[in-house]
């Protein structure tokens, strides 16, 4: 979001410092446009219940609590207007760009917000990437809210590209192993890595996993079981299983021969096996891919790693899920200052810009 600001400004002497420059307007500013999903180029994925500015709403009210910011309104004017900058201080992909601008439209919609980058573009360590002007309350009320997110979904999206960079022809999912309340939002920063999303959640994808199988008496059984349920209730879509061993997998290739099924992807778990000096052998993963021969959708799972799935990904597998993406995610360093200047010389003395 580019907001267009149209003021009249007058410098304020004594409010002029060497490394900075803070003005106060008059009121005569066009409202920047909400934003709204349609309009952005990668957009989340769909969910039926999840409450986006809800959620919005609830980490403001978490931080702001019942009285505010009380250390700004101790501090700064309530008018004072100010420029503030989004800094990278190091490298990786950028995210979060998009609700970054509906938190600031919901704490102020006459903040002004200009980006320099999209979401999924590379930033340096160092770089000014986007900036923020109006109302120092606002603009600092804001601050911690927008930076979790974007810090969050840019290690997302960071880790995704390098993952789905090194797992070609194979495509990179995440998992269900998501923070509690993220869903979504840990997904979406998936998507703008480059990766692909797996199921969203319990009600969009049948997932027959051990435990389902366990109690149903073998992967047949559950099969039967599935196919049956979908049937009844008039429902399609995908349905995967998965499997531990090779004898498993050719228990469902034979299922699958004699009858028609729902099935559409099958799961090879943990057939990627570490070795000890750090390598990985593949072989079991391939054979099993050579058995299903592209019948169904295959997708490998249990330790994937950076180091790990590209060796991987040229087994032939369709899919590969990783849970690390998402529940181990490293957040990308990002500030947001409005002494810029002073920022950088920190942070090129601390190594961080």
């Amino acid at each position: 979001m580019v907001g267009i600001l149209s003021i009249s400004a007058f410098v304020t002497p004594h409010l002029v410092t060497a490394s900075r420059q803070i003005v106060r307007m008059s009121a005569s500013k066009t409202r920047n446009p909400r934003v709204t999903l349609e309009s952005l180029v990668i957009k989340p994925p769909s969910h039926p219940t999840y409450d986006l500015k809800g959620i919005i709403k609830l980490a403001l009210a978490e931080d702001a609590g019942d009285l505010g910011d009380v250390t700004c309104m101790a501090t700064l004017p309530a008018d004072m207007v100010v420029e503030a900058h989004f800094l990278a201080k190091e490298d990786g992909i950028i995210a979060g760009i998009a609700i970054a601008d509906m938190i600031f439209d919901e704490v102020d919609p006459l903040l002004e917000v200009e980006w320099f980058k999209n979401d999924g573009d590379v930033v340096h360590k160092g770089l000014q990437f986007g900036k923020v002007h109006g109302r120092a309350q606002n603009i600092i009320l804001a601050e911690r809210v927008v930076l979790n997110f974007m810090q969050r979904m840019s290690g997302i999206a960071t880790l995704t590209k390098a993952m789905a960079d090194a797992a070609r022809p194979a495509c990179i999912l995440e998992t269900r192993k998501t923070a509690p309340g993220l869903r979504l939002v840990d997904k979406w920063a998936v998507l703008i890595g480059g990766g692909r999303n797996h199921r969203m959640g319990l009600f969009d994808m049948v997932m027959i996993k051990d435990n389902h199988i366990s109690v149903a008496g073998g992967v047949t059984n559950a099969i039967k079981s599935v196919d049956a349920f979908l049937q009844q209730r008039n429902l399609q879509m995908g349905v995967e299983i998965e499997t531990r061993t090779l004898e498993e997998v050719k228990e469902v290739l034979h299922f699958a021969s004699q009858t028609k099924t729902s099935l559409t992807r099958i799961m090879l778990d943990n057939m990627v096996i570490p070795q000890p000096d750090g390598d990985v052998d593949v072989s079991m993963l391939k054979e099993a891919v050579e058995l299903i021969s592209g019948r169904f959708e295959t997708e490998a799972s249990g330790n994937v790693t950076v180091d790990t799935v590209h060796k991987i990904g040229q087994t032939g597998v369709t899919y590969i899920s990783s849970g690390a993406l998402t529940h181990s995610v490293k957040a990308l360093d990002i500030s947001l200052k409005i002494d810029t200047e002073l920022a950088l010389q920190v942070g090129r003395r601390t190594k961080r810009a």
